[in-house]
């Protein structure tokens, strides 16, 4: 795994964060080291997708990147007849998940798409669909369009589920939030000047909801339920349910 250091020395000029080659080639390190209990959300995933997957339907892991849901998906799914099918806007995340399926081939049918999540998504046939840590860097004009044709292309039955960052509605607990999170950042051996110089960089990119928000996004746009099966600080994982 290449360590990541993109932004260890200083820049004069701060382009916004993408996830072009310099970003996939780091990825997983990245993950690593900024998502707290990151490869427990990965297990947990995993098991709630055994929960609602029906045979003969398609698992979508949108904004699948380097594709290490895909890879938990596909252990956790193994006996059951579905197709996995990963979603990325990022050539280049792709095909860092592209090689690591072919190191370690899936056992279940998988495909690897390229499109831009804000341009008319078509999901069909879907009992589970998955944005982890993907919501938050779709521009909120274009969410709820997003998350009605995911429940429009889900089955009945199905779920999503959502992982995001977060903003704390009382504004003194969304600050105590983000200082424990730079604080565990930094015991993963990221400098002030990488976390700061990073939080520049995603300014303009990733913009959190309250978690409030969040519920109202996914009931009013096709969802009848949805619950916290994951939180930490400024992290919540949602699962949403499709009568």
């Amino acid at each position: 795994m290449i360590k990541d250091e993109h932004f260890k020395d200083p820049k004069a000029c701060l382009e916004d964060f993408n996830f072009g080659a310099d970003t996939a080639r780091v990825f997983d390190d990245m993950l690593d080291r900024s998502v707290p209990f990151y490869s427990e959300i990965q297990r947990m995933i995993g098991e709630m997708a055994g929960d609602f997957v029906q045979a003969g339907s398609r698992i979508y892991d949108l904004g699948c990147s380097t594709g290490n849901t895909l890879i938990a998906l596909d252990q956790c799914l193994k006996e059951e007849r579905c197709e996995l099918v990963g979603v990325d806007a990022s050539e280049e995340m792709l095909a860092v998940a592209r090689q690591k399926i072919l190191k370690r081939p899936l056992q279940l049918p998988c495909s690897l798409e390229v499109q831009n999540l804000e341009q008319g998504l078509v999901i069909d046939n879907a009992s589970v669909v998955i944005l982890n840590l993907t919501l938050q860097f779709i521009r909120p004009l274009y969410r709820d369009d997003l998350i009605s044709r995911i429940a429009e292309g889900t089955r009945p039955g199905g779920c999503l589920l959502l992982v995001e960052k977060v903003l704390g509605e009382p504004s003194l607990l969304n600050r105590l939030f983000i200082k424990h999170f730079y604080a565990f950042k930094k015991r993963n051996g990221y400098t002030d000047m990488e976390i700061a110089q990073k939080r520049e960089a995603l300014e303009n990119v990733l913009i959190p909801y309250q978690d409030s928000e969040n519920r109202s996004l996914l009931l009013k746009n096709g969802y009848s339920a949805c619950d916290v099966f994951f939180r930490w600080y400024n992290f919540s994982g949602y699962i949403a349910i499709k009568d």
